[in-house]
């Protein structure tokens, strides 16, 4: 195991600090990470394990970081029980100690963005970064954080506002993927790595441009290449209809898992929520570039992804404990029979 190097990463921490979270030396900031459950450390498989484990250490270290940037300053850091999924609620008392603070870095392993605890806490006011997964080289001066955030957010707006106009989408690429779905009265958004007033929240490394698909129109495939997701060995095909996921091809372990998880067939309101059509996503940034981290993946400028899951928090209808990113690469997308992105 190699903890994260304090110094390679110091420079992207303040940056991010200053420029991504505007934050003020009179503001509450709240590190918080997730850590390994009783019975993570019995059955989480090794390299996970590790991988969550680096991941609280460097979340410690941002919080070091930011004392030393401003000794006066309220800094806390606060480790919790992992939720055990992307879209699972977190404790109690780690939804609380969100609301309660001005600027939140959230370097957790599951993702808060689609949480009920982080929607309350911006609905407060509060500023907040969410970051699954996140790695420690992403601070690098080469990485996907050190872009010119003027210029990702400026792009991502722009076609957030193509979304916005739209009434249909079809998404298509060379591997196979194929898919048509309706965004009528739907608003594009932008996740522009600009968090500075309140309430204002989103990933970092950020750089995309997002919408909320209509329920139950989405008709098609979408093919997710071996490399595009984290453990993908081989192709994965997810065929939709009628706005649902109802089979999963190919795709070896990450399709068994995804099979047994959302149970192709089984009508029963937690299942359909979680193989709703969720997101359509277009990536903006141009220093990202790891296929298999979905938070870098789904910035990489050129790329679309699409989501299955809990789309409430994001202009949907559909509540779920679940929400998970698919990466096309190559991908074109087009709106109402225009090309916008095409490589």
């Amino acid at each position: 195991m190699s903890w994260p190097n304090e110094e390679k990463i110091a420079a992207g921490v303040r940056m991010m600090l200053e420029v991504n979270m505007n934050w003020q030396p009179e503001e509450r900031l709240l590190v918080v990470t997730d850590v390994p459950r009783a019975e993570d450390w019995a059955n989480m498989p090794i390299p996970a394990l590790t991988d969550m484990l680096e991941r609280a250490v460097l979340a410690r270290q941002v919080a070091e970081i930011a004392r030393r940037m401003r000794p006066d300053a309220p800094v806390e850091f606060y480790a919790y029980p992992c939720s055990g999924g992307h879209g699972m609620e977190p404790p109690e008392e780690a939804a609380a100690r969100l609301a309660q603070a001005d600027v939140v870095i959230a370097l957790t392993t599951y993702s808060l963005s689609h949480t009920d605890a982080r929607e309350r806490a911006t609905a407060a006011g509060v500023r907040l970064a969410s970051m699954p997964t996140f790695l420690a080289e992403m601070f690098y001066p080469d990485g996907p954080m050190a872009v010119d955030y003027r210029q990702v957010a400026a792009e991502a707006e722009a076609i957030a506002q193509l979304l916005t106009q739209a009434d249909e989408a079809w998404v298509r690429s060379p591997a196979g993927t194929d898919i048509r779905f309706r965004l009528t009265g739907r608003a594009g958004m932008a996740d522009t790595g600009l968090y500075v007033r309140p309430g204002e929240w989103g990933n970092l490394p950020a750089g995309e441009a997002y919408i909320a698909p209509l329920e139950g129109t989405a008709e098609g495939v979408i093919v997710v290449p071996a490399g595009w997701h984290p453990g993908l060995t081989e192709e994965m095909r997810l065929i939709l209809k009628g706005g649902l996921l109802v089979e999963i091809v190919g795709g070896g372990a990450v399709g068994e898992e995804l099979r047994a998880f959302l149970r192709p067939g089984d009508d029963a309101p937690l299942y359909r929520a979680r193989r709703n059509l969720a997101e359509l996503g277009v990536g903006t940034n141009p220093n990202a570039r790891r296929p298999d981290n979905v938070l870098e993946a789904e910035k990489i400028r050129g790329t679309v992804h699409l989501a299955l899951g809990d789309n409430a928090h994001m202009g949907g209808v559909v509540s779920a404990d679940f929400h998970e990113d698919f990466v096309i690469p190559e991908a074109e997308l087009w709106l109402d029979g225009s090309v916008v992105r095409k490589t």
